[in-house]
């Protein structure tokens, strides 16, 4: 989650603690609106489980056809 925190703060130009704020409030939005197992592919990614090759990019990627892409 850290890369991505670094990544919101640089582009936004904000603290890293209020794009922490941010991630969170964003990860926690999507996942309030996903299934069940992509919502606990969103934690596992944030967290640094599945790493940075696949993961959460092939997952949602493969979902693309539940909102007409």
């Amino acid at each position: 989650m850290e890369k991505i925190i670094k990544l919101v703060s640089e582009k936004a130009g904000i603290s890293e603690e209020q794009a922490q704020t941010a991630v969170t409030t964003v990860a926690g939005f999507l996942k309030d609106r996903m299934p069940a197992p992509l919502a606990a592919q969103v934690d596992k990614y944030l967290s640094g489980e599945n790493g940075e090759e696949g993961g959460l990019g092939d997952t949602l990627g493969g979902i693309g056809g539940m909102f007409g892409k």
